[in-house]
């Protein structure tokens, strides 16, 4: 009888535990992730630090977490249908990234297709505002995902990471343009 209440109480916690999960994991099935930079410099320099490809292993948080990652830029750089391709951590990272759309001076719009180590199809957008201060780069990150993935990116606080990820790259813009002039 004893086994029977203990095996009753450990299938209820872990049922009790995966509906917890799961509950949080819908909460993750559209992450949003929204950063800003103000960058010293003319807007001319800071969208094309964005827009040509060839310049994101200068600001790429990737990059920095696997200096040996491998890239090439298709197309025809700085255009609609451009892409950047990588292949990091011996093999085990693999995608690219496209843009998709520009409206000069003032929004660049990227698609991400990744196949490795996960598969996942986030965007980012980019807007351009001119203040006192500099120029503003408002990143927009935005990934959609089943619930199943929902529930690991939950479990392993993927979205600290990604939001981490994200400052470190625009903390990197500003850098790479600001040490231009």
């Amino acid at each position: 009888m004893n086994k029977k209440i203990v095996l009753s109480g450990f299938v209820t916690a872990i049922v009790v535990s995966l509906g917890f999960g799961m509950y949080k994991a819908s909460g993750l099935k559209v992450i949003q992730i929204e950063k800003n930079v103000t960058i010293k410099s003319s807007i001319q320099e800071v969208f094309d630090m964005i827009k040509y490809l060839n310049n994101f292993p200068k600001w790429s948080p990737f990059l920095v977490q696997d200096p040996t990652q491998k890239y090439e830029v298709k197309g025809t750089d700085g255009t609609v249908g451009a892409q950047y391709h990588w292949v990091g951590n011996n093999g085990k990272d693999l995608g690219y990234q496209e843009i998709v759309k520009i409206d000069e001076l003032s929004y660049i719009g990227k698609k991400c297709d990744i196949q490795k180590p996960f598969v996942a199809k986030p965007t980012f957008e980019y807007y351009f505002t001119e203040n006192a201060s500099g120029i503003e780069v408002k990143e927009i990150f935005k990934l959609e995902s089943g619930l199943v993935d929902a529930f690991f990116m939950w479990l392993f606080d993927a979205k600290a990471e990604m939001e981490k990820t994200n400052q470190q790259g625009l903390d990197l813009l500003n850098k790479a343009v600001t040490s231009k002039n």
